[in-house]
Protein backbone atom coordinates (compact mmCIF):
# COMPACT_ATOMS: atom_id res chain seq x y z
CA UNK A 1 0.00 0.00 0.00
CA UNK A 2 1.39 3.39 -0.98
CA UNK A 3 1.85 5.78 1.93
CA UNK A 4 2.12 9.53 1.39
CA UNK A 5 2.92 12.32 3.84
CA UNK A 6 1.52 15.71 2.86
CA UNK A 7 2.72 18.96 4.46
CA UNK A 8 0.35 21.88 3.89
CA UNK A 9 1.64 25.50 3.95
CA UNK A 10 4.81 24.58 5.82
CA UNK A 11 6.57 27.73 7.03
CA UNK A 12 9.87 26.42 8.49
CA UNK A 13 12.45 24.86 6.18
CA UNK A 14 14.01 22.89 9.01
CA UNK A 15 10.75 21.07 9.63
CA UNK A 16 10.72 19.82 6.05
CA UNK A 17 14.18 18.32 6.46
CA UNK A 18 13.33 16.81 9.84
CA UNK A 19 10.11 15.37 8.39
CA UNK A 20 12.10 13.71 5.59
CA UNK A 21 14.44 12.17 8.16
CA UNK A 22 11.49 10.92 10.24
CA UNK A 23 9.94 9.33 7.17
CA UNK A 24 13.11 7.56 6.08
CA UNK A 25 13.62 6.19 9.59
CA UNK A 26 10.29 4.40 9.28
CA UNK A 27 10.84 3.31 5.67
CA UNK A 28 8.63 5.83 3.84
CA UNK A 29 9.68 8.13 1.00
CA UNK A 30 6.58 9.74 -0.58
CA UNK A 31 6.61 13.39 0.54
CA UNK A 32 4.47 16.14 -0.99
CA UNK A 33 4.49 19.81 0.01
CA UNK A 34 1.45 21.95 -0.68
CA UNK A 35 2.26 25.64 -1.23
CA UNK A 36 5.13 25.91 1.25
CA UNK A 37 6.41 29.30 2.35
CA UNK A 38 9.67 28.86 0.41
CA UNK A 39 9.51 27.81 -3.22
CA UNK A 40 13.07 26.46 -2.95
CA UNK A 41 12.51 24.82 0.43
CA UNK A 42 13.82 21.44 -0.75
CA UNK A 43 17.18 23.01 -1.61
CA UNK A 44 17.60 25.34 1.37
CA UNK A 45 20.61 24.72 3.60
CA UNK A 46 18.53 24.34 6.77
CA UNK A 47 16.34 21.73 5.09
CA UNK A 48 19.32 19.69 3.95
CA UNK A 49 21.03 19.87 7.33
CA UNK A 50 17.93 18.76 9.23
CA UNK A 51 17.34 15.90 6.79
CA UNK A 52 20.57 14.37 8.09
CA UNK A 53 21.03 11.55 5.59
CA UNK A 54 17.52 11.51 4.13
CA UNK A 55 18.50 13.46 1.01
CA UNK A 56 16.94 10.80 -1.20
CA UNK A 57 13.55 11.59 0.35
CA UNK A 58 14.06 15.29 -0.35
CA UNK A 59 15.16 14.58 -3.92
CA UNK A 60 12.01 12.56 -4.53
CA UNK A 61 9.69 15.06 -2.84
CA UNK A 62 7.23 17.16 -4.87
CA UNK A 63 5.90 20.66 -4.42
CA UNK A 64 2.35 21.30 -5.65
CA UNK A 65 0.06 24.32 -5.57
CA UNK A 66 -3.11 22.67 -4.26
CA UNK A 67 -4.18 19.90 -1.94
CA UNK A 68 -6.11 18.29 -4.80
CA UNK A 69 -2.83 17.69 -6.62
CA UNK A 70 -1.24 16.22 -3.50
CA UNK A 71 -4.12 13.78 -2.99
CA UNK A 72 -4.03 12.30 -6.47
CA UNK A 73 -4.14 8.51 -6.21
CA UNK A 74 -4.86 8.50 -2.47
CA UNK A 75 -8.01 6.75 -1.22
CA UNK A 76 -7.84 6.96 2.60
CA UNK A 77 -7.12 10.38 4.09
CA UNK A 78 -5.98 10.97 7.65
CA UNK A 79 -5.95 14.49 9.06
CA UNK A 80 -3.80 15.35 12.06
CA UNK A 81 -5.78 17.51 14.45
CA UNK A 82 -5.60 17.82 18.23
CA UNK A 83 -9.10 19.31 18.50
CA UNK A 84 -12.19 17.52 17.12
CA UNK A 85 -14.05 19.54 14.48
CA UNK A 86 -17.79 20.01 14.51
CA UNK A 87 -19.26 18.05 11.57
CA UNK A 88 -15.80 16.64 10.91
CA UNK A 89 -14.58 13.02 10.78
CA UNK A 90 -14.21 10.99 13.98
CA UNK A 91 -11.16 11.90 16.08
CA UNK A 92 -9.18 8.93 17.38
CA UNK A 93 -5.62 8.07 18.36
CA UNK A 94 -3.33 6.78 15.60
CA UNK A 95 -2.96 3.36 17.21
CA UNK A 96 -6.70 2.97 17.72
CA UNK A 97 -7.42 3.80 14.10
CA UNK A 98 -4.61 1.71 12.62
CA UNK A 99 -5.45 -1.38 14.67
CA UNK A 100 -9.06 -1.21 13.49
CA UNK A 101 -8.02 -0.36 9.94
CA UNK A 102 -5.67 -3.28 9.34
CA UNK A 103 -8.03 -5.81 10.94
CA UNK A 104 -10.94 -4.94 8.69
CA UNK A 105 -11.82 -7.51 6.07
CA UNK A 106 -13.94 -6.73 3.03
CA UNK A 107 -17.41 -8.14 3.24
CA UNK A 108 -21.06 -7.22 3.78
CA UNK A 109 -21.26 -4.24 6.12
CA UNK A 110 -17.47 -3.90 6.48
CA UNK A 111 -15.51 -0.90 5.31
CA UNK A 112 -13.50 -1.62 2.19
CA UNK A 113 -9.75 -1.33 2.55
CA UNK A 114 -8.16 1.29 0.34
CA UNK A 115 -6.92 -0.17 -2.89
CA UNK A 116 -4.37 2.51 -3.66
CA UNK A 117 -2.95 4.65 -0.92
CA UNK A 118 -2.94 6.07 2.58
CA UNK A 119 -2.32 9.81 2.98
CA UNK A 120 -1.38 11.66 6.18
CA UNK A 121 -2.06 15.40 6.12
CA UNK A 122 -0.24 17.91 8.32
CA UNK A 123 -1.18 21.57 8.53
CA UNK A 124 0.80 24.76 8.98
CA UNK A 125 3.03 25.06 12.05
CA UNK A 126 1.21 28.23 13.06
CA UNK A 127 -2.42 27.42 12.31
CA UNK A 128 -2.67 23.66 12.01
CA UNK A 129 -5.11 22.23 9.51
CA UNK A 130 -7.94 24.25 8.03
CA UNK A 131 -11.43 22.99 8.76
CA UNK A 132 -12.20 22.49 5.09
CA UNK A 133 -9.14 20.24 4.71
CA UNK A 134 -10.06 18.20 7.80
CA UNK A 135 -13.60 17.73 6.49
CA UNK A 136 -12.22 15.97 3.41
CA UNK A 137 -10.57 13.27 5.51
CA UNK A 138 -11.92 9.93 6.67
CA UNK A 139 -10.48 10.33 10.16
CA UNK A 140 -8.67 12.88 12.34
CA UNK A 141 -5.69 11.47 14.20
CA UNK A 142 -4.96 12.96 17.62
CA UNK A 143 -1.75 11.98 19.39
CA UNK A 144 -2.35 11.40 23.14
CA UNK A 145 -0.36 14.10 24.91
CA UNK A 146 -0.28 16.27 28.00
CA UNK A 147 -3.65 18.08 28.04
CA UNK A 148 -1.92 21.14 29.49
CA UNK A 149 0.74 21.19 26.77
CA UNK A 150 -0.29 19.17 23.76
CA UNK A 151 1.56 21.09 21.06
CA UNK A 152 3.97 18.91 19.08
CA UNK A 153 6.57 20.05 16.59
CA UNK A 154 5.55 19.15 13.02
CA UNK A 155 8.38 16.66 12.47
CA UNK A 156 7.83 15.12 15.91
CA UNK A 157 4.14 14.57 15.18
CA UNK A 158 5.01 13.05 11.81
CA UNK A 159 7.53 10.74 13.47
CA UNK A 160 4.95 9.44 15.94
CA UNK A 161 2.37 8.75 13.24
CA UNK A 162 4.93 7.20 10.89
CA UNK A 163 6.06 4.89 13.70
CA UNK A 164 2.52 3.85 14.57
CA UNK A 165 1.68 3.19 10.92
CA UNK A 166 4.86 1.17 10.37
CA UNK A 167 4.06 -0.82 13.52
CA UNK A 168 0.55 -1.53 12.20
CA UNK A 169 2.03 -2.71 8.90
CA UNK A 170 4.18 -5.24 10.72
CA UNK A 171 7.22 -3.18 11.65
CA UNK A 172 10.82 -4.18 11.08
CA UNK A 173 12.74 -7.01 12.68
CA UNK A 174 15.30 -5.94 15.26
CA UNK A 175 18.78 -6.79 14.05
CA UNK A 176 20.93 -8.00 16.93
CA UNK A 177 24.62 -7.61 16.08
CA UNK A 178 25.83 -9.31 19.25
CA UNK A 179 27.48 -12.71 19.04
CA UNK A 180 25.21 -15.35 20.59
CA UNK A 181 26.56 -16.76 23.85
CA UNK A 182 27.59 -20.43 23.91
CA UNK A 183 26.07 -22.34 26.81
CA UNK A 184 28.35 -24.47 28.93
CA UNK A 185 27.89 -28.23 28.54
CA UNK A 186 27.44 -30.74 31.34
CA UNK A 187 31.14 -31.62 31.59
CA UNK A 188 32.16 -27.96 31.86
CA UNK A 189 29.59 -27.41 34.59
CA UNK A 190 30.76 -30.51 36.47
CA UNK A 191 34.38 -29.37 36.27
CA UNK A 192 33.46 -25.93 37.61
CA UNK A 193 31.47 -27.47 40.51
CA UNK A 194 34.40 -29.72 41.44
CA UNK A 195 36.66 -26.67 41.41
CA UNK A 196 34.23 -24.77 43.64
CA UNK A 197 33.94 -27.70 46.02
CA UNK A 198 37.73 -27.70 46.55
CA UNK A 199 37.77 -23.92 47.00
CA UNK A 200 34.88 -23.94 49.48
CA UNK A 201 36.67 -26.59 51.51
CA UNK A 202 39.89 -24.55 51.46
CA UNK A 203 38.20 -21.43 52.88
CA UNK A 204 36.32 -23.46 55.53
CA UNK A 205 32.86 -22.88 54.12
CA UNK A 206 32.30 -26.57 53.28
CA UNK A 207 33.03 -29.39 55.74
CA UNK A 208 33.89 -32.44 53.65
CA UNK A 209 32.93 -34.69 56.60
CA UNK A 210 29.45 -33.14 56.73
CA UNK A 211 28.75 -31.65 53.31
CA UNK A 212 24.98 -31.93 53.72
CA UNK A 213 23.31 -30.90 50.46
CA UNK A 214 25.43 -27.86 49.58
CA UNK A 215 26.90 -29.08 46.31
CA UNK A 216 23.63 -30.54 44.90
CA UNK A 217 21.95 -27.25 45.74
CA UNK A 218 24.68 -25.30 44.00
CA UNK A 219 24.37 -27.68 41.06
CA UNK A 220 20.64 -26.89 40.77
CA UNK A 221 21.29 -23.16 41.18
CA UNK A 222 23.78 -23.14 38.32
CA UNK A 223 21.49 -25.32 36.19
CA UNK A 224 18.73 -22.71 36.53
CA UNK A 225 21.22 -19.98 35.60
CA UNK A 226 21.95 -21.65 32.24
CA UNK A 227 25.61 -20.64 32.44
CA UNK A 228 27.61 -19.77 29.37
CA UNK A 229 31.18 -20.88 28.77
CA UNK A 230 32.39 -17.37 29.58
CA UNK A 231 30.52 -17.40 32.88
CA UNK A 232 32.06 -20.78 33.73
CA UNK A 233 35.52 -19.23 33.22
CA UNK A 234 34.58 -16.36 35.56
CA UNK A 235 33.33 -18.70 38.28
CA UNK A 236 36.43 -20.88 38.01
CA UNK A 237 38.55 -17.75 38.31
CA UNK A 238 36.72 -16.88 41.54
CA UNK A 239 37.27 -20.42 42.85
CA UNK A 240 40.96 -20.14 42.01
CA UNK A 241 41.29 -16.90 43.97
CA UNK A 242 39.44 -18.38 46.95
CA UNK A 243 41.81 -21.35 46.93
CA UNK A 244 44.91 -19.16 46.65
CA UNK A 245 43.78 -16.86 49.48
CA UNK A 246 44.22 -19.70 51.98
CA UNK A 247 47.76 -20.50 50.95
CA UNK A 248 50.76 -18.82 52.64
Amino acid sequence: MQTRFILINTSHAGNVGAAARAMKTMGFDDLVLVAPRWANVLRREETIQRASGALDVLEGARIVATLDEALEGMTHLCATAMTPRDFGPPTVTPRQHFETFVQQEPGPGAAELPAQGMAFLFGSERFGMRNEDVYRCHVALSIPSNPKFGSLNLASALQVIAYEWRLALGGYAIHDATVPAVLADASELAGMLAHWERALVSIGFLDPQAPKKLMPRLNQLFNRAALTQEEIHILRGIAKMMDQSTKP
